[in-house]
């Protein structure tokens, strides 16, 4: 059984926690993806994991294993890195050999791993190359390739695609859940990129200072937000959170405690829908073309907050205009400006 289990993970660097508690049980086979801004926690939490940092407090279990103390080699874990680490002055096949004769893994046994490696992720031709003639995604190929041969419990990944351009992490990021399907490896991922985190996701952990702010799948996560963090991280272009004394009209049934609330770019409508629905005045500050869908960018009335309308097309509407715009109930998402949280 490759599960991890993290039983209140804390991390002291000795200037107050890095993080602050973390519980988290990720299941045999499951593609967990630890997401959130810069300096939340999130490689720190994958790098205790992997027994690269000190855990302060807490438990590690993999397997049902504790490891708190376990070296990483000891951890039954293979790490790919955002920077590649391979070994420049090494062939393609050198590198992926590098850990199994280290083991003294037969060398059969290397030759047929090295072999099913290299046709997953299409590299054989590669083999003989060293990491400098190979393009970034062709040497996070050969990232990916080490961890696989290692036949490990767990695949952890820091970040691995932040050194990417954009159609090779869109191309990257298709590969890694094509091979983690087949592979059924029990994997840990971390990014900053939300996007990265929801197409990847079995179950997504949206981390902010140290805590994890909320645990479900993908359309969990973006379709119910449980804090007013989550619902402004998770989303492109994010939600728009609105105070309640903007809006026109009724504003429906709202919970007790609700002074904010949320409304995604896409529900925000320019024509009045047939259900009951709420109205916003706003004026148009700048109508931006992103391909086949346009984001209006417009200022509340008596507000200096700026809110984003996405509508499909390149619609016609002239910067300066007054818009009314309407939002219905159904999309509403209420908060508590106080707590932060969810109040329905």
């Amino acid at each position: 059984m490759a599960t991890i289990d993290l039983v209140d993970i804390k991390k002291d660097y000795g200037n107050g926690l890095a993080v602050k508690g973390i519980d988290l049980n990720v299941a045999d086979g499951e593609f967990i993806v630890l997401v959130g801004p810069s300096g939340c926690g999130k490689s720190t939490l994958l790098r205790m994991v992997a027994g690269l940092e000190t855990v302060s407090g807490g438990t590690v279990s993999i397997g049902g294993k504790n490891v708190n103390k376990a070296e990483p080699a000891e951890r039954d874990i293979a790490m790919v890195f955002q920077n590649y680490a391979l070994y420049p002055h090494m062939t393609v096949r050198q590198n992926l050999e590098y850990g199994l004769k280290n083991r003294g893994v037969p060398r059969p046994e290397i030759d047929k791993r090295v072999k099913e490696a290299a046709d997953i992720l299409e590299i054989g031709q590669f083999l003989d190359r060293k990491p400098r003639q190979l393009s970034g995604g062709q040497r996070q190929r050969v990232a990916m390739g080490r961890a696989i041969v290692r036949e490990p419990a767990a695949f952890l990944f820091d970040e691995p695609l932040s050194n990417l351009d954009a159609k090779l992490r869109v191309q990257m990021r298709v590969e890694i859940r094509r091979l983690q399907r087949r592979l059924k490896t029990t994997s840990l991922y971390v990014t900053h990129d939300q996007l990265e985190a929801l197409t990847l996701a079995d179950r997504l952990v949206v981390m902010n200072n140290g805590l994890v702010e909320q645990v479900g799948t993908p359309v969990e996560v973006y379709e119910r937000p449980a804090s007013l963090f989550v619902a402004s991280f998770i989303g492109s272009p994010p939600m728009n959170l609105v105070p309640v004394a903007h809006f026109k009209g009724a504003t429906g049934s709202l919970p007790a405690g609700t002074d904010i609330v949320g409304i995604r770019p896409e529900h925000l409508l320019l024509a009045a829908p047939a259900e009951e629905h709420a109205k916003l005045e706003a004026t148009v500050e700048l109508v931006e073309p992103a391909g086949g869908e346009s984001h209006i960018h417009a200022r509340l009335a008596g507000s200096d907050q700026v809110i984003v309308v996405l509508v499909q097309g390149r619609p016609q509407i002239a910067e300066g205009s007054t818009l009314m715009l309407h939002a219905r109930h159904a999309d509403f998402h209420p908060f508590n400006q106080e707590s932060g949280k969810r109040t329905d």
